[in-house]
């Protein structure tokens, strides 16, 4: 009897679905079935209704990027143009239409239409008339890394006449920090900064003092990261202006402006990196020492314990902030291997320090068989000598450009290192290929004048910093005994190849490359 009420119960459930699905299909059907009211003959067609205008909304100021896109285009669709000046002194205008190409990097993702919340094409159109540059104030309102990220272009991370580089540098000293994280991946300690303008630099913390050196039996790749070495190196890849006063000249030191700006700071541990760090790993190795002084040490591979622990004064601490450069998502980079990579091994050597022709070889291998790539491995060499960097495993350079294009002098924090010590191993590149460009030649050989003293300049450079001084006198002094080494090996290469077959001559070659399709 129950397997019978059960079975009836199944069957009643099955009618009762059936039925409403014939409703519903009925339902939906019979409007569309239902034969259409004809209009009696002569009688007008009515007028169709006007939709009401909505009350106007409140118009939604686009993202940065969207208006990157709309702001950095030249007017007209022409070229920007940028001036840029000869070792011979004079002025070269060019069309530079690589001009703030990495702003316009994935701003078709960004600024897609019906992204702004509305039906494709209203909002839009609407916030491109209000935003449509008639000048150059509204890219003013941007904030100065905003400002630097779009200056970059195919030849330079930024030009000579850019005054958006001193005003950044004054905002990493400045700005409030509002964020703290530790950078992953590397050997030893750094810190991700976020500012109140939404800006991100990466600090190196001070782990040695001026004076001191880099321990005889320290390997290269076990080395201290120095937070002065990397403000150095900024100002030893730049042009300077208006702080030789005697000489009332501007002051180009290597110019080559691959170098992100960097600037020192003192950084107040507990109100600017324990108070504000969302990073529980960070924040947990905060500590007091016996001398009542702040200290932390972080997680990384070499030096982040309590033994080599980062300790203020009590709770002030000195380190270098280096200017992000764009979004991987906006801006991608491709990571090269150095062919000068050292062996990183206590024993073993790499193949080069064993191969007198390496050169040769390395030559016929793209990208080096063509291009100016080479000649940016030489200029690297020089600007690693002059400063004792062993350590330039890998470089950098923007996928945009291709191989057309300069390499980035990142990580520059295992130089100025040792005084007392000229590493001849970094210059093999220059010795095994004897190549170097006519400008950077030029540069050299002025910087060893009297007047226009590499060390001097560099001195009277770093004086603007917030931490000066930077670096200890034996180590400007060190950088002239290196130059002398530098313009010794080239001689000695003009000796044996010729002038022609090692000095690239490439300021024709700036001229007739730079106007074309980038």
């Amino acid at each position: 009897m129950k397997m019978l009420l059960v079975r009836k119960f199944r069957v009643l459930i099955l009618m009762v679905f059936l039925v409403a699905c014939t409703m519903h299909i009925m339902i939906d059907l019979l409007p569309r079935l239902a034969p259409r009211r004809r209009r009696p003959a002569g009688r007008p067609l009515p007028a169709p209704a006007l939709p009401r205008r909505p009350a106007p909304a409140r118009r939604r100021r686009p993202p940065l990027q969207c208006q990157q896109r709309h702001q950095v285009q030249p007017a007209g669709g022409r070229a920007a143009r940028v001036v840029s000046t000869g070792a011979a002194g004079g002025w070269v205008h060019t069309q530079h239409p690589a001009r703030f190409g990495l702003a316009r990097l994935g701003s078709e993702r960004r600024c897609a239409p019906g992204m702004g919340g509305g039906p494709a094409g209203s909002v839009q159109n609407e916030e491109h008339e209000e935003f449509l540059p008639t000048g150059e104030t509204s890219i003013d309102s941007y904030p100065n890394w905003l400002k630097f990220h779009i200056g970059i272009n195919r030849y330079e991370l930024y030009s000579r006449d850019n005054p958006a580089i001193e005003a950044l540098l004054q905002d990493l000293v400045s700005q409030k920090i509002t964020s703290v994280a530790m950078k992953s991946g590397g050997t030893q300690l750094k810190l991700i900064m976020t500012f109140q303008n939404y800006g991100q630099a990466l600090f190196k913390p001070m782990k040695q003092t001026r004076e001191q050196e880099t321990p005889p039996d320290f390997f290269y790749f076990s080395d201290y990261e120095r937070h002065n070495a990397e403000i150095a190196a900024f100002h030893l890849d730049r042009q300077v202006k208006g702080i030789c006063i005697k000489r009332k000249v501007e002051i180009l030191i290597l110019d080559f402006r691959r170098v992100p700006p960097v600037a020192g700071r003192l950084v107040n541990m507990t109100r600017e990196i324990r108070d504000v760090t969302r990073d529980k790993k960070l924040w947990r190795t905060f500590f007091i020492s016996p001398a009542n002084n702040i200290c932390f040490y972080g997680e990384c591979s070499y030096y982040c314990s309590t033994e080599h622990a980062l300790c203020g004064k009590p709770d002030q601490i000195e380190g270098s902030l280096a200017a992000f450069l764009p979004d991987l998502s906006l801006a991608k980079r491709k990571t090269w291997r150095n062919p000068w990579r050292r062996s990183y091994h206590k024993r073993k050597k790499a193949e080069w320090e064993v191969d007198p022709d390496y050169c040769e070889e390395v030559k016929q291998t793209p990208p080096y068989d063509k291009g100016t790539r080479i000649l940016d491995i030489m200029d690297m060499t020089v600007f690693d000598f002059l400063m004792g960097n062993m350590d330039r495993h890998h470089y950098e350079t923007f996928e945009k450009f291709g191989n057309e294009t300069f390499i980035i002098h990142l990580d520059n924090g295992r130089g100025f290192g040792k005084y007392s010590h000229d590493e001849l191993s970094i210059l093999v590149p220059l010795n095994q290929c004897c190549r170097i460009r006519k400008s950077t030649y030029l540069r050299l050989q002025l910087l060893a004048k009297e007047e226009y003293k590499l060390s001097l300049l560099m001195k009277e450079s770093l004086l603007k910093d917030k931490i000066a001084p930077i670096l200890y006198q034996p180590h400007l002094e060190a950088m002239d005994r290196r130059l002398r080494i530098v313009l010794k090996a080239v001689s000695d290469c003009i000796e044996k190849d010729g002038y022609d077959n090692v000095v690239e001559n490439d300021f024709n070659t700036v001229l007739n490359t730079v106007t074309t399709e980038r």
